[in-house]
């Protein structure tokens, strides 16, 4: 049998690019965010910190991928790159270093421009007498009692270093000039830092304290150097298939012994350290079994959390030049917010843009169906919620209040899976029926059914988004949320819910695209659709992340059919546009800015015989393979024209989009002397105003006009 299997076909890798190398650019992008001067200052420190948390996220799940991968399959060879494991991780350590460089600058601009503000993160030095003795007392109150200094040597082993946890790491010497090394955990009780005495605008990070008492803390030491350090680890503790999701030819089941024998939970993948001390480095490499590679050099530093809080720290009157205007989500105002939401449903399909429009109309759903005597039953996907989440707590009622209410809860959504597992007992106590994800298919969908009966009929109402159903990234994310009675999406919404509650991942739609068992199959159907009309085809894709090859390959072929393609990816891109004869009929725009762009839409063709859809799934193999997504048809059609103006809006961003070249670089958009245009704040200023579509089609939305009009 052997004999008869043909070898694989290598993959053009032409005009394809690396995942990893991809996402660093994106990455980038977002501390790019920290340079715009129009990007108020503490805003701009907050994109410092989204970075760096970014990157700590990277390097425990991509780059603890890698590590994996380069001891399950050492020789197996990346359908974009043509690379080994082991290389692929040579070039991401080669692309980090140059971040952390730039990261370093930037961060002192900012800090700089914010001391001229009024805002210090001081250095011990730079206190007072008072305030020094004010440091010096909380120190001696609230911070020596609960330090455990350790020394390591030949009778203290070396301790586990918890994952990004911070540290003081110092090399001692004892009285007879031996050589020890010392390590004092940060508490993680404490706060990351403190705020002077009547001084709300001076503060002092803990780290920075425990630096300056470091000869008080080891006593009979000397100290020779010290430095503030953090390990990171692979954050998988269980093994992960999704980690994989470009390696489709690789067979996981068979290497797993392997890797469980080779490679110990949570193993180090970087040690960062804040300043140079190589002595201490190659130590404590060699403690943790790292190259000299794996060990990276920060002035910045190693913990940013303590951004976030700042917002509520710094006094008001220099706070609010140094954070963005306020904004509060709308209601959106073709909407009546005294007339029951589920008439307005059932008369029109309603469509709400997050972080624009507010998420109330959504849980005003929810909540006249958790008290309507006419709902018999909810059900709904979960994979994220608000840690006090509203959605969670109307389900709860409607179970309480005899609703039939079934609850397809993820479990498994990363650095998520306690809270989710949190939630689940809490339904599931009140009445809920719990259903705990498929298997090794992660359950990503964002999909609502709610059943009514009227008049002796059952009635449906239908919500499908493409972000999750959390109240507090619904005001940072943008996302589209489409809640319909139209009876063919909720038929097909019945047979997926009945799908899933019996394990059947392979059910048939009507409308609705489903992974794994259609949705690839039906993107790749329209492209070809596309491609049949040659010069006339149309494309835009809107997503996070375009990684999957086959979809690369096809959209390839689409170029060279002379097909129009715009895609709007934020994050991962792998396909490399404008390459002649390759992927020249492709533009690749990226926006990053005061929103997460986070929505999913697909569209085909142009015009009103345009096929558009929104989804939960991005471009990438562990959505369309390996996860339970759901795209739904938008057929509306004053809804289609509104989202097809703002696909259009996205594209002519100038002020945050930025172009993918063919080598793989991002630039800014040209302006040619035309205006500014942020697609965000645009959005900001200017809501449509859908009427009803069955009584007024050409007056559905004046957002088209406004638009055309800022260019005229």
């Amino acid at each position: 049998m052997a004999e008869n299997v043909k070898p694989l076909t290598p993959r053009d890798i032409s005009y394809t690019q690396h995942r990893e190398l991809s996402w660093l650019k994106f990455n980038q992008r977002v501390l790019e965010e920290a340079t715009d001067e129009s990007v108020p200052l503490l805003e701009r420190l907050k994109f410092i910190s989204i970075f760096t948390s970014n990157l700590d996220e990277f390097f425990m799940v991509r780059v603890g991928s890698l590590f994996d991968l380069s001891v399950m399959t050492p020789d197996a060879i990346d359908n974009k790159t043509g690379q080994t494991p082991m290389q692929q991780l040579d070039a991401v350590f080669e692309a980090v270093t140059p971040l952390i460089e730039m990261k370093d600058n930037i961060y002192r601009q900012v800090s700089d421009a914010l001391r001229e503000a009024g805002i210090f993160d001081l250095q011990m030095d730079e206190l007072t007498k008072q305030e020094c003795k004010f440091v010096e007392k909380y120190y001696r109150d609230f911070v020596q009692p609960i330090l455990s200094p350790q020394i390591i040597d030949t009778l203290h082993p070396f301790p586990h270093l918890p994952n990004k946890a911070l540290h003081i790491a110092s090399l001692l010497h004892d009285k007879n000039g031996r050589s020890s090394l010392g390590l004092i955990p940060v508490p993680a009780s404490l706060p990351t830092h403190i705020h002077l005495p009547d001084q709300p605008d001076r503060f002092v990070r803990i780290e920075t304290i425990l630096l300056a008492y470091v000869s008080d803390i080891f006593g009979i030491y000397t100290p020779q150097s010290s430095n503030v350090i953090a390990v990171t680890r692979n954050a998988d503790i269980s093994f992960d298939e999704e980690k994989f999701d470009d390696d489709e030819d690789l067979d996981y089941r068979h290497h797993m012994s392997k890797l469980l024998k080779k490679r110990a939970r949570l193993a180090p993948v970087r040690l960062e350290m804040q300043g140079e001390n190589h002595e201490l480095s190659l130590l404590l490499s060699q403690r943790l079994q790292l190259e000299k590679k794996q060990v990276f050099y920060s002035s910045c530093p190693l913990e940013m959390r303590y951004v976030f809080s700042l917002y509520s720290q710094i006094s008001p009157h220099l706070l609010w030049n140094l954070i963005y205007p306020g904004y509060t989500p709308k209601y959106p105002s073709f909407l009546d917010p005294s007339l029951s939401m589920t008439s307005q449903i059932m008369q029109r399909d309603i469509f709400l843009h997050y972080p624009y429009d507010s998420m109330s109309p959504f849980l005003q759903l929810l909540k006249e169906s958790a008290a309507c005597s006419d709902v018999l039953s909810i059900k709904i996907t979960i994979y994220r919620l608000a840690l006090n989440s509203i959605v969670a707590q109307q389900l709860c009622i409607a179970a309480e209040n005899g609703k039939d209410v079934t609850v397809l809860i993820e479990l498994r959504a990363r650095f998520d899976e306690a809270h989710n597992i949190s939630w689940a007992e809490r339904m599931e106590q009140a009445g809920c029926r719990i259903i705990y994800g498929m298997g090794g298919f992660k359950c990503h969908s964002k999909l609502c059914l709610i059943t009514r009966k009227e008049k002796g009929q059952l009635k449906y109402i239908t919500q499908v988004g493409t972000g999750n159903y959390n109240e507090k990234t619904s005001e940072l994310y943008s996302d589209f949320s489409l809640m319909t009675a139209n009876e063919a999406i909720s038929q097909d919404a019945i047979a997926f819910f009945q799908n899933m509650l019996i394990g059947n991942l392979n059910g048939n739609y009507e409308h609705l695209l489903v992974s794994p068992v259609s949705m690839k199959a039906s993107l790749i159907r329209f492209m070809d659709e596309e491609i049949r009309k040659g010069e006339g085809g149309r494309i835009i894709i809107k997503a996070n992340s375009l990684t999957e090859r086959d979809i690369i390959d096809k959209l390839a072929q689409a170029s060279q059919a002379g097909v129009n393609i715009d895609l709007i990816l934020r994050g991962i891109c792998c396909i490399r546009p404008g390459i002649i004869g390759k992927t020249d009929q492709i533009t690749v725009t990226s926006i990053v800015g005061r929103f997460l762009e986070h929505a999913r839409v697909y569209c085909f063709g142009t015009g009103e015989d345009a096929k558009l859809y929104i989804s939960s799934a991005d471009m990438m193999t562990r959505n369309i393979i390996r996860r339970v997504e759901v795209a739904c048809p938008v057929l509306d059609p004053a809804i289609k024209e509104w989202l097809l103006s703002f696909l259009d809006l996205q594209l002519k961003d100038t002020a945050k989009a930025r172009m993918l070249l063919p080598d793989g670089n991002y630039v800014k958009k040209e302006t040619f002397n035309a205006p500014l245009l942020d697609s965000q704040q645009w959005l900001m200023e200017h809501r449509p105003v859908f009427a009803n579509s069955n009584a007024l089609p050409k007056k559905s939305s004046s957002l088209w006009l406004r638009f055309k009009q800022f260019f005229q």
